[in-house]
């Protein structure tokens, strides 16, 4: 069976949680307490059975004595109230003397406990008398007659009192030859007509009594005697054998006038323990054997089911561990490594063989790696909080390159509730960051795309408003050759005037178109993403010439907000003069609608007054407008969603993605007392203060 189980560890890696010695030595621990706990169930079921069978043996034989006991009082009471009937039988219908000595012989003759009878007179005088035929009794007239006013009479006046008989006390009575016995008197009162006429006499030897009544049946082993309540002996028979081991029992014998107590003794040797103990022995070790085998088949059956739950738990569990992706390492309390799974091994590039029992990692960068001890130590510590969301770190792998895990910690608790070190699961995030950067050039890609298009509606808009400077500037140009060509006509001076004002026109007008293609050139040129600290005036001018371009056209008029010395933001001054412009568009765009004639657009820059206002730079871009309706609300930043026909449903998705990545916030929210206000905000540049 144990080498089965040693077969089944053996086959597992050499490096598994199985080959802790502590298991074998909890195995080994658990049979040798299966045999101890059975053979002291043996050996204290043996010494109770042998204490069982001395103590009922001896149960028994007290039990029987006291058996004995009872039934020797009942018969002798029996024999005694027939000697009564007998003694009243005497003096029925008889004044013959004769006949009564003649009846009373006969009566002693047959009940050898009676020693004497004797018929009275109501005054106690003595009218007949008959003795035994097997005793002589030595009584001397003289004081027999003394005693006639003791003894005798009081039991008699008793007897009258009760109209029933009464028993003297026990005493001594000599015998001829030197001998003598305990004798009892009883007195039962004759009556003719309701009164006493006389009284009959009894006397009888206590030892007569227990050899006519106890004697016959009286066993070799036991001894029966009268005794006084004091335990004096009065009267004994038996006993012919005595034993080492001697057992008692007592009855009253409760007479009218006097109370006898019947003890009965039994010796035994030592109880009979042996015979019936070999046999108990015999049974209760064929039943501990029995017991024996049946535990140790179950015994056995459980082993062989708990070896097979323990190889199929642990192939689960190897295969488990196997199939992960994510990392996982265990630390005892002094951060040495005793546990990695398969996965992390993959992940560092390094073997469990060469990641066991290690305090510092091989697989913490070199610059980090004094950081990662100070870290861990204070885990160790308890002095830091463990995130539910995990912290991010850069390990190394064995050919030296490095990457991003995710780390999840969590105390290794025993059964018993003992903190027995830290389990940490570690997730590589090189594809997530990989995926994010991909997801940002996406990004960037499509905020160039919207640029394109955002261009493209502009080209038509740029055409129509040059068009005007152009046409100012070819009108000024032919009056000046015209002005030129007749020079001689009219007065020199005047002339050159107007041909001066008439050049300073074609230069402001010049100077304008120069701007405005300046900006859209700027706009459109795609440039490297810095962030720079740029001031919110800056921004705000670089949109103006494009937004007085749109407003002109559709009547709007513009007006600006600033509040005075305000912080620069931290930003791309392209893309956030992209957000401005598409706002200010947006708004325009708005107003647009027949009969709205106060079409008011205006820019605010302000500290921001939510949360830490030092911090962040509100901008505001309010118009006068319809407002937004609540279908229109749920997808307002939705890509591709748009209410113009000529519009592709990307500007405010894109000015919220650069806003957001910006670290600010982009949201709308009505303008009173008509129209609506897009405000986001920037991070201001500060620089923070040592404390």
């Amino acid at each position: 069976m144990t080498e089965s189980l040693n077969s089944t560890l053996d086959e597992l890696p050499e490096d598994h949680p199985a080959h802790w010695p502590w298991r074998r030595w909890r195995m080994a621990w658990k049979r040798w307490s299966l045999w101890t706990l059975l053979v002291a169930l043996v050996v204290s079921m043996l010494v109770t059975m042998v204490w069982l069978a001395g103590r009922y043996e001896a149960s028994q034989v007290q039990e029987k004595l006291e058996r004995d006991t009872a039934n020797a009082v009942g018969d002798i009471r029996a024999a005694l109230g027939r000697n009564l009937q007998d003694l009243l039988a005497l003096n029925a219908h008889s004044s013959n003397h004769a006949a009564w000595r003649a009846r009373a012989a006969d009566l002693l003759q047959q009940r050898r406990d009676l020693m004497r009878i004797e018929w009275r007179s109501e005054s106690m005088g003595m009218i007949e008398h008959a003795e035994t035929p097997y005793r002589t009794l030595l009584l001397e007239e003289e004081n027999h007659a003394l005693e006639l006013h003791s003894s005798e009479a009081l039991i008699c006046s008793q007897a009258r009192r009760a109209n029933g008989p009464s028993y003297s006390a026990s005493k001594f009575q000599l015998l001829g030859e030197g001998l003598g016995t305990e004798t009892m008197q009883v007195c039962m009162p004759l009556t003719e007509n309701g009164h006493v006429v006389g009284f009959v006499l009894g006397t009888y030897s206590l030892q007569g009594i227990l050899m006519t009544q106890v004697a016959k049946s009286l066993p070799r082993t036991q001894e029966v005697s009268f005794t006084e309540p004091d335990g004096t002996r009065l009267a004994m028979v038996g006993a012919a054998w005595r034993g080492s081991r001697m057992f008692t029992a007592q009855q009253l014998l409760d007479l009218p006038g006097n109370t006898l107590v019947l003890r009965m003794d039994s010796w035994h040797h030592a109880p009979s323990v042996f015979p019936n103990v070999m046999t108990a022995l015999v049974t209760a070790m064929s039943i501990a054997l029995i017991s024996v085998v049946v535990v140790l088949v179950r015994d056995n059956r459980r082993r062989l089911r708990a070896e097979r739950d323990l190889g199929d738990a642990l192939a689960f569990r190897k295969a488990m561990e196997d199939s992960l992706v994510t990392g996982m390492r265990a630390r005892d309390l002094q951060g040495r490594i005793t546990y990695v799974n398969p996965a992390f091994c993959n992940m560092v590039g390094f073997t469990a063989k060469e990641l066991l029992g290690l305090n510092v990692a091989p697989y913490w960068p070199p610059e980090l790696a004094q950081e990662y001890v100070n870290r861990r130590d204070q885990r160790l510590a308890g002095l830091l909080p463990i995130p539910r969301q995990g912290h991010e770190s850069v390990f190394m792998r064995k050919n030296g390159s490095r990457f991003p895990v995710l780390i999840f910690e969590a105390p290794l608790i025993t059964a018993q509730g003992q903190h027995t070190g830290w389990m940490s699961a570690f997730i590589d995030i090189s594809e997530q960051r990989r995926m994010e950067e991909v997801s940002r050039a996406s990004h960037e890609r499509l905020q160039a795309t919207a640029r394109l298009a955002t261009v493209g509606e502009m080209a038509s808009m740029l055409s129509h408003e040059l068009t005007q400077p152009l046409a100012a500037i070819s009108s000024y140009a032919t009056g000046s050759l015209n002005i030129l060509a007749h020079e001689t006509a009219g007065s020199g001076d005047e002339r050159l005037n107007d041909l001066r004002m008439a050049m300073e026109r074609i230069s402001v007008q010049a100077d304008r178109a120069g701007k405005v293609i300046k900006s859209v050139r700027d706009f459109v040129r795609r440039r490297d993403k810095s962030r720079e600290a740029v001031q919110p005036i800056e921004l705000i001018d670089a949109v103006m010439p494009l937004v007085y371009l749109q407003a002109h056209k559709l009547h709007v008029t513009v007006q600006l907000e600033l509040e005075p010395e305000l912080p620069g933001v931290l930003c791309d001054a392209t893309m956030v003069e992209q957000v401005l412009l598409n706002l200010a568009r947006n708004g325009m765009q708005a107003m647009d609608v027949p009969g709205l004639t106060d079409r008011v657009l205006t820019l605010r820059v302000r500290r921001s007054s939510e949360g830490d206002s030092g911090r962040w730079v509100e901008f505001s871009v309010m118009d006068r407008g319809s407002g937004i309706s609540e279908e229109v609300a749920e997808l307002l930043f939705t890509p591709f969603f748009t209410t113009r026909s000529e519009g592709m449903g990307l500007g405010l998705s894109l000015c919220r993605t650069v806003v957001e990545q910006h670290g600010g916030h982009l949201d709308y929210r009505p303008h009173l007392p008509q129209g609506t206000e897009f405000v986001f905000t920037l991070p201001s540049h500060w620089e923070p203060t040592e404390n």
